[in-house]
């Protein structure tokens, strides 16, 4: 299946969690989820002999591929002008420096979308923009400016932080407008028009529940994707694979780095591996289907490899069946989703093959 549509033009779960519950060592092969890319690259900066991303969709390797094309073209500065992290007047230069390094078929995909790297690559997807509709109507209507610099500039505690949430911005507006904002059909047009075929029940009390959590059990200061997701650019913190110590030993581990079109089972057939990072795949499945996949990555997987992946909204985890072969870590699975920055994540697996 291939798809027209760039969804996400970010990866939205906290690349500090993935790398910790992973713990890649020197020479380990890791298969992770492309998407956008950028925690494909930041496995990189764990020194792996290899990390292999595989997406179903070709507008996600094109922004992978430009990615990667921009790691070896642009300057870390240049590059965090590109994404849209910081301000920019030159973002088609700086893509016209990054041309001659891309494919083909990310030539032409990128191409046609001078508007998406004027306003820079990191907002071009639905999802992206999705948020953008959402600060620009939805959030001026609960609160004012003021109150999402509060929200934003953080506090000395959690417990502070959270009693702040509660009592200013968890209000009956607030949650109306969000339940409105996060309905299935709003939701499947930014993502996909089958991502909530596995969930029964509401949307808006999880990812309410979801969006207080990230936006008070850490630092909001320290917190990029809730930054973005508010004011459209990283104020005050980066993703692990834009921060200024990670830039050189990921453009000298590029070659590292290959990428496929096609499916995860495809993927699978070249292992075995180490690790993976398996983003959310699982949402999309029943049960029955989660758990065959499951068993196909216990097939591909060395002795001690570490799974990685997060539940939206459908829980799903291997069946008692597979439990001899894939042991959820509970202790690192609870205490890393308990601090996870990504403001979406209902739950954070880490299995390990027996």
């Amino acid at each position: 299946m291939s798809e027209s549509v760039l969804r996400y033009a970010q990866v939205w779960e906290d690349a500090d969690e993935l790398a910790e519950a992973l713990d890649v060592s020197p020479g380990d092969r890791v298969l992770s989820i492309g998407s956008a890319g950028d925690n494909a690259l930041a496995l990189l900066l764990d020194d792996p002999a290899e990390v292999v991303a595989v997406d179903l969709n070709p507008t996600q390797i094109a922004a992978l591929s430009l990615r990667v094309a921009a790691f070896r073209t642009l300057t870390h500065a240049e590059l965090l002008e590109l994404v849209g992290s910081t301000e920019s007047t030159r973002r088609e230069q700086l893509y016209a420096a990054c041309r001659p390094a891309l494919d083909a078929e990310a030539q032409h995909y990128w191409d046609r979308r001078t508007e998406a790297i004027v306003q820079g690559i990191g907002g071009a997807g639905s999802l992206e923009r999705f948020f953008a509709l959402f600060r620009r109507w939805i959030v001026p209507l609960a609160h004012p400016r003021r109150r999402v610099e509060r929200l934003l500039s953080g506090g000395p505690s959690a417990e502070e932080r959270l009693a702040w949430y509660d009592a200013q911005w968890d209000t009956r507006r607030w949650r109306l407008l969000f339940t409105v904002a996060t309905s299935r059909a709003v939701l499947g047009r930014a993502r996909y028009s089958t991502a909530f075929s596995q969930v029964e029940g509401g949307i808006a009390e999880v990812l309410l529940e979801t969006v207080r959590r990230a936006s008070t059990a850490t630092d909001p200061t320290e917190n990029a994707y809730l930054q973005w997701v508010m004011t459209g650019t990283h104020r005050s913190a980066l993703p692990r694979y834009l921060r200024p110590e990670a830039f050189d030993s990921i453009r000298d581990r590029l070659d590292r780095l290959s990428w496929r079109l096609g499916s995860l089972d495809d993927a699978l057939r070249a292992g075995p591996y180490d690790a993976f990072n398996l983003s959310d795949v699982f949402e999309y499945l029943d049960p029955a289907a989660a758990d065959g996949l499951f068993g196909r990555i216990a097939a591909a997987a060395r002795p001690g490899a570490r799974l990685a992946y997060w539940n939206v909204l459908a829980e799903r985890q291997p069946s008692p069946a597979l439990r001899s072969r894939l042991r959820r870590l509970n202790d690192l699975s609870d205490r890393l989703h308990a601090v996870a920055r990504a403001p979406f994540y209902r739950a954070f697996h880490v299995d390990e093959v027996a």
